[in-house]
């Protein structure tokens, strides 16, 4: 069909559908050739090729909107179609269209409350979930006995200085005691030479003096020999007591250090840095599986009625059913419904003035190049050409 042929019947499509469509003021677009020279023939082609190019620029504005034009027309065919059901159907649509939305309301409130898990923090959970809860009670554990093996190393720390204060008492005691036995000799013999002196200057009978003296000397000797030998005892128990405790600090040190290997490792394998660490994860990941499996549910749910819906919509013979499924609240309230039609209507009487707007453009132009060929018929074959020429350059 050539370009001027395109333009017949533009008038005769569904002329009366709506009432008090706003019709603009076409005069004011129609083309004026009243400064054009068309024996010129630069401004005669010029002139012709304008209209040329009007025609196709609102040949195509019209395909466009004739295609948005019928499918606003067919949304409004399908609602009707929908009003036309019986009864049963339209509980049909009604149960499903409502089941939709409340699988779609609570989607969005589990969304709202739902607290969100890195993804990444996630995937490190789902990598030890088969050594879970088993590798928190290990960890935990772990972390425990740490602390009590800190606290025993700890107090066996402190009996070992207490021990090693004991033997240095113990041992300054022993000192004492040898220094006072030195002392005690030395004062026994220098008081028997002061005797003997005494005696022999004074001609003085100094027994009695030499019998206190080997007494307190014998008493003193023996006091330092009990001190010195229970403190000599006691050293080595003392002495046995700091190699016991150095024996049982090297066994609980070991157990520290393997216990601190194991929770480096443990650390590593679950990328934590404390058991609690790794029960919040835990639980956020639990959390997080169970919101999971509901949306899958709620998914399946909603595929479910989905499809029902669509199925029954088409059953009605409905140009697109799949729309429905995005105003699902027009099946179930009247209002929406009227709403929806409403907007629709509007779109239609918006599209219809822009069809029309651009049908008359085009048979204007069409017009046009009519009565110039009819007035100019010298230059019909001419123009003739310029209209063959440019339908095969749009072709």
């Amino acid at each position: 069909m050539g370009l001027l042929g395109k333009i017949k019947g533009l008038f005769n499509r569904q002329a009366d559908e709506e009432e008090n469509v706003y019709r603009p003021d076409w005069e004011e677009e129609s083309l004026k050739r009243d400064n054009i020279d068309m024996h010129d023939k630069k401004q005669r082609e010029h002139y012709v090729k304008a209209c040329l190019e009007q025609m196709s620029e609102a040949s195509k504005e019209l395909d466009t909107l004739g295609g948005e034009y019928n499918l606003v027309t067919s949304y409004l065919t399908d609602m009707e179609e929908i009003e036309a059901q019986t009864d049963e159907v339209k509980e049909q649509l009604k149960t499903y269209a409502t089941k939709i939305l409340e699988l779609e309301n609570s989607r969005e409130k589990l969304d709202k409350k739902r607290r969100i898990m890195k993804p990444e923090d996630y995937l490190r959970m789902e990598r030890v979930e088969q050594y879970m809860p088993e590798g928190y009670n290990k960890l935990k554990e772990a972390e425990d006995y740490q602390v009590l093996v800190k606290k025993d190393m700890g107090r066996l720390e402190g009996e070992r200085h207490a021990y090693y204060f004991r033997k240095n008492e113990l041992q300054n005691t022993m000192q004492n005691m040898k220094g006072i036995t030195f002392i005690c000799v030395g004062s026994m013999l220098f008081l028997v030479l002061m005797l003997t002196i005494i005696g022999a200057a004074w001609h003085l009978d100094v027994s009695l003096g030499y019998a206190v003296a080997v007494l307190i000397a014998a008493s003193t000797l023996a006091f330092v020999y009990v001190k010195f030998h229970e403190a000599q005892r006691e050293l080595v128990r003392v002495e046995k007591g700091i190699n016991k405790l150095v024996l049982l600090h090297n066994t609980v040190k070991i157990r520290y250090v393997n216990n601190t290997n194991l929770l480096e490792y443990l650390y590593v394998k679950y990328d934590v840095n404390s058991s609690n660490e790794l029960k919040k994860l835990w639980d956020k990941y639990l959390e997080e599986n169970i919101h999971r499996e509901q949306e899958k549910q709620m998914d399946q749910d909603l595929d479910f009625n989905e499809a029902a819906l669509i199925k029954l919509l088409r059953r009605c013979n409905l140009a697109d059913p799949n729309i429905w499924l995005h105003q699902a609240a027009a099946l179930i309230d009247n209002k929406e419904m009227i709403e929806i039609r409403h907007g629709l209507i509007i779109r239609r009487q918006k599209l219809r003035k822009q069809m029309e707007y651009n049908a008359k453009a085009a048979q204007a132009a069409q017009d046009e190049v009519k009565d110039i060929v009819d007035k100019y018929p010298e230059y019909a074959e001419k123009i003739l050409d310029l209209v063959s020429d440019y339908e095969k350059a749009l072709a």
